[in-house]
């Protein structure tokens, strides 16, 4: 670790011990202050103001501070936030988000269904909007993009390639880009879909109902997941046979190696079907339903990650501490990546069959889950308490928590059958739901006595809806992390770090953005 200068400033007729104002002038590495040396915030208005650099793409930033008691649900963070590998999408991208918890959850808000989805397969966040991606199964209907516009209503983006399904969604060189697939509905115990379309095409959304052809992935009907890694656009196959491509540009995908593993069944070694993409520490990792298995690839060749439990399928991804954890079936649990062939049970997630998608929402580490639908939160030490059951669909065998993402401060959750979104908080977050470009920004964080806000480069980008922050305690006895938290390390540079104990006005924080670091 390098040398951190800590410097604490206090202002006149203040106690030594309550500082006006707290400063890390550098920290290059993760460093964690001891509760009894961290800011005591309780209920009064705070501001964060730093410079953050984080240019690596390969790496999914995290926390640049926070303080967050897991027992109490009780914090708040500064984040710059990634979610890549739930379940078929990247659904956030390089997302400014600030919260604060005092154990406070919201019920879930019915916002609606998209056009006639049976669900919406895929969710992203982009350039500040909310879009989903459907299965909409029935003769006549196909799978389109739709664009959330508040309450229960969505916008319709236009017709890719006539599929019943859009299966994927990513943003890639400031663009979103959408994989489609003719979905197989009876993998959901639900009758086949008439439409016999194929898939298996990539598309980038020019606005409006415009999309932009980007080509055939060879051999595939439906695509997996798609996912930017090394600054290249990948995608997989969500059928057999087995396929891992990278787009070349144009209309363009060159074919890569498959990953190989055992058979189930024989345990002979042949291609593996790769689903969920994500990248962690350098690498791209994949879920597979030819398996209970995680392969890794590191641009040029797979590593069998071993096998998981008595498991016969992988579904997400999610990091959480910084850590890979996975989404299981049949067993409903979630595993944490250590090594090769190295995997810790975290716990199943009610009596459930299934996870699938997975995300941490202002210091939670949430999971959705099949047959019943429900969303459950982690408490730690191997346990999960239900938050809600979202579908209620009555005489079906299944009903799934598809797939998940963030957006205006809420974590939003796909369902099937009832084809319908749903949208949560945990806490009160304010989001900049627009990527973070690389380079040196200044990034300032302030709770007011009812809202969040967030600055980038001296000017206001977001805030949040109003609540009472005078009935919410952030005192807590955890330890003050810089360059960490629960969603993990900022892997960046983080430079002249304040915590002020009162509200910043407009005019300090530009003055404060004009002071850029000289390196």
């Amino acid at each position: 670790m390098k040398a951190i200068l800590i410097l604490l400033f206090v202002l006149p007729g203040l106690r030594a011990a309550e500082p006006a104002v707290q400063s890390w002038q550098q920290v290059d590495q993760p460093l964690v202050i001891p509760a009894g040396q961290a800011p005591k915030l309780g209920s009064g208005g705070f501001s964060i103001s730093v410079w953050a650099r984080a240019d690596a793409t390969d790496r999914i930033t995290g926390d640049l501070v926070s303080q967050y008691d897991l027992k109490k649900k009780r914090g708040f963070h500064l984040t710059l936030k990634s979610n890549p590998g739930v379940t078929s999408s990247v659904a956030n991208w390089r997302h400014l988000q600030f919260g604060v918890d005092d154990d406070k959850p919201s019920e879930w808000r019915d916002c609606g269904r998209p056009g006639q989805a049976l669900f919406a397969f895929a969710m992203a966040t982009h350039e500040g909007a909310l879009y989903a991606g459907t299965c909409e199964p029935d003769a006549g209907a196909m799978g389109r993009v739709y664009r959330y516009a508040g309450g229960e209503t969505w916008i319709d983006c236009g017709r890719l390639d006539g599929s019943n399904s859009v299966t994927a969604l990513a943003a890639f060189e400031g663009a979103l880009y959408a994989g489609t697939g003719k979905y197989r509905v009876a993998g959901s115990s639900l009758p086949e879909s008439p439409n016999t379309t194929p898939g298996g095409r990539v598309f980038r959304y020019e606005g409006g109902s415009k999309w932009v052809d980007c080509g055939q992935l060879p051999d595939t009907e439906a695509v997996g997941g798609l996912v930017v890694f090394q600054g290249r656009l990948y995608a997989s196959s969500l059928y057999k046979p087995a396929g891992f491509f990278r787009y070349e540009g144009g209309t363009q995908w060159t074919r890569l190696p498959d990953a190989i593993g055992p058979d189930l069944k024989t345990g002979e070694l042949g291609p593996k079907r790769v689903e969920a993409l994500t990248v962690h520490e350098g690498l791209l990792y994949a879920t597979s339903y030819d398996g209970g298995r995680v392969y890794r690839f590191d641009g040029k060749s797979w590593t069998d990650c071993g096998q998981i439990g008595d498991d016969t399928q992988t579904y997400a991804f999610t990091s959480y501490e910084g850590r890979l954890h996975v989404a299981m079936w049949p067993s409903a649990r979630v595993y944490r990546f250590e090594d090769v062939a190295h995997w810790t049970d975290i716990g199943r997630l009610g009596q459930e069959l299934e996870v699938m998608g997975m995300m941490v929402h202002n210091g939670r580490f949430i999971g959705g889950t099949l047959p019943l639908a429900e969303v459950h939160a982690y408490d730690g030490d191997g346990k999960w308490t239900l938050w809600q059951r979202l579908d209620h669909t009555p005489d079906v065998k299944y009903r799934r928590a598809w797939t998940m993402a963030e957006h205006a401060g809420e974590i939003f959750c796909a369902t099937l059958p009832s084809g319908k979104v749903w949208a949560a908080r945990h806490g009160r977050q304010v989001s900049w739901d627009h990527s973070l470009p690389s380079g040196w920004h200044h990034i300032a964080a302030v709770k007011t006595a009812d809202r969040l806000a967030l600055h980038v480069d001296g000017k206001q980008v977001a805030d949040s809806t109003g609540f009472d922050a005078a009935k919410w305690n952030l005192d807590s006895t955890a330890p003050l992390r810089l360059g960490t938290g629960m969603n993990g390390p900022f892997n960046g540079q983080l430079h002249d770090l304040q915590i002020h104990h009162r509200v910043l006005t407009d005019a300090e924080i530009q003055a404060q953005a004009a002071q850029k670091p000289s390196k």
